[in-house]
């Protein structure tokens, strides 16, 4: 176990536990606030995340910051990452045994920021994360209490820019995020 986030991003960067570490240019390990009482954790990094190490800086990211900034929510007070901490080839969905092998990083994380909200980032996160058989189309903005954590899923950003009719809905779910947020303000 790490001592703390620091130390495991260096166990991550020295990972080999999958093919991935093979093709990464940079492990995109996480970013934000280290006592977020909010975490984000989407499914893997993109091409940009690659290339910078940060999480959610392309497109996805922009348009996960405006949806932040439309509810009051600042970026630097949250905590932001992935299940897999190195790219697949060509942003192709993260396979089993890659999840498997980059999990135990993720609960670290959990373990050491001890957010209070987790915030799966679109389906596969919330199946990784929530229920084997989770239906974000239909389960989106559902809240669940997990060991601890109180979870929700909302889309994806990037299925957003897939599909922007779904963004009045991402809206709803992050007002109400920000509604929970501030109930434990007071």
């Amino acid at each position: 176990m790490a001592q703390n986030l620091e130390e495991l991003k260096k166990i991550c960067e020295s990972c080999e536990g999958c093919e991935l570490a093979k093709t990464r240019t940079k492990c995109v390990f996480g970013v934000g606030n280290e006592k977020a009482r909010l975490m984000f954790v989407g499914e893997a990094p993109g091409e940009q995340e690659d290339l910078t190490g940060t999480p959610f800086v392309g497109r996805a990211g922009q348009l996960l910051d405006k949806f932040l900034f439309a509810v009051g929510i600042e970026r630097e007070d949250v905590y932001i990452a992935n299940i897999l901490k190195c790219r697949p080839p060509k942003n192709r969905d993260p396979l089993p045994a890659e999840e498997d092998a980059c999990i135990g990083h993720l609960r670290e994380q959990v373990r050491l920021i001890r957010p209070r909200i987790i915030v799966c980032l679109g389906r596969i996160a919330a199946m990784r994360l929530i229920d084997p058989e989770y239906k974000i189309t239909k389960q989106h903005g559902e809240w669940v209490e997990r060991g601890g954590y109180l979870m929700t899923a909302v889309y994806h950003p990037a299925a957003l820019l897939r599909d922007p009719r779904k963004k009045e809905e991402m809206l709803a779910d992050m007002k109400k995020l920000k509604a929970k947020l501030d109930e434990y303000d007071n």
